[in-house]
Parts: C-alpha cells; structure tokens; sequence
C-alpha cells in the first residue's frame, strides 16, 4: 500500500508538471514532421493535448520519425468514434501510410478505432497503446461528466472494441503494475503485453521501455 501511495504521489507530480509545460508551450506541431523513417502519429489522452506528449514526441523525432499530432482532437474529450474520424481524415489529408500510432490513455481507444472500423484503417501498421483503458475502468461509473463515463466496462464502445479482436496483434500495450486510473490494467489479449516494474498512469510515459517499443514497431 505504502509503495502504492508512492507511486500514486509521484505520478500526480509527473501529469500536473507537464500540464502546466503544455499550456506554456508554442512550439509549432510543424517541426516534428521532419524526417525519413516510419511516419508516427501521437494520439493523447482523455483532458491532454498533443504537447502533453511532446517528451516522447522529441524523443522519437530526433530518432528520425516523423511525428503527426492531430490538432482537432483539442482535448480529446469527444467521443472515442468522432476522435477517431478526425485521425482517419488527418491520414487521408497528408497522405501518410504505414504509419505507427503511439497513444496515451483513452488515445489507445481512438487507436484501436481508427485501426479497425475507421474509413483509412488500411493506412495504419500497428499501434503502441500507453495505459490506455481497452477494458474501461470501473471507476468510471461514479463520474458525472460524460468525457469520462464513457470508459465504463459496459459502454458501448467499449464492447465493440473487444470484439475487433483481430486488430489486437499489431498492438503493443505498455503499462505499469499499478494505474490509480485503471484498476483492471491494460492487458489486452492476443496484444504484446509490456507490464513495467513500476506503477501510474501518467508517469510510465517517461519510461525508456515505451521508446524502446516504439522503435521496434517502428523500424
């Protein structure tokens, strides 16, 4: 429990720093659309715009991807099916193939979506999923606002995504032992499953395995 607390402590430290770097930052989305190798698009979480990310974004361009964010997902608090359509639209728009989603949280969801019942699915290689709910959380049902009750274990969303279980091997899921968000856990079957010795929901973005992993589905 104590280990828990800590790590519950630490990753409020970690989501709360880096919120307030993303509201501060102007960096321009534009130039981390450089490079030669495999074409990434970021998809954040629920509440978390793409420069909530821009650690893992930096890191991964100065690997020599081009990194894709997707402005219209704001805040990413619309519905998973209509985040989805604007990642799909933003694929078809830059012409990008054979890309690589990397994504945080509910953006596993999107992912999934975009990767399975979107109208450019066929544009997407894999999909590296970082404490994304692909069960729900049974948290979810306690909360009013609807942005976050749709992750209940029973919305309809959820459901038809387990059912696309074909999808589920280009996946990659890495997450911690403990997410305060997501008591369930991000095990997805028939996925590469990557637990870290470590717990939270927001800070396992920092750990070296997630840009490990990127780089393999990547290469």
């Amino acid at each position: 429990m104590l280990r828990e607390a800590v790590w519950w402590i630490r990753d409020y430290a970690y989501a709360a720093h880096w919120q307030l770097r993303a509201i501060v930052s102007h960096n321009d989305p534009a130039v981390f659309r450089s490079g030669d190798r495999t074409p990434i698009v970021v998809i954040p979480g629920v509440f978390e715009t793409w420069r909530f990310l821009q650690p893992l974004i930096g890191e991964l361009h100065d690997r020599g991807h081009p990194v894709h964010v997707v402005d219209a997902l704001a805040w990413n608090r619309r519905p998973v099916a209509e985040a989805a359509g604007h990642v799909g639209r933003y694929l078809e728009q830059h012409d990008l193939r054979g890309v690589v989603l990397v994504s945080h949280s509910k953006g596993g969801l999107v992912g999934k979506y975009a990767m399975t019942l979107g109208a450019n699915a066929g544009r997407i290689d894999a999909m590296l999923a970082v404490a994304a709910p692909f069960g729900g959380s049974s948290y979810a049902r306690f909360l009013v606002l609807p942005s976050l009750r749709m992750f209940r274990p029973r919305d309809a969303t959820i459901l038809a995504l387990a059912r696309e279980a074909a999808v589920n091997a280009r996946i990659v899921s890495v997450f911690g032992r403990f997410d305060p968000h997501i008591p369930g856990g991000s095990r997805l079957d028939g996925a590469t499953n990557v637990e870290l010795d470590t717990g939270g929901h927001f800070r396992v973005l920092a750990h070296p395995r997630v840009i490990a992993e990127a780089e393999v589905l990547a290469r």
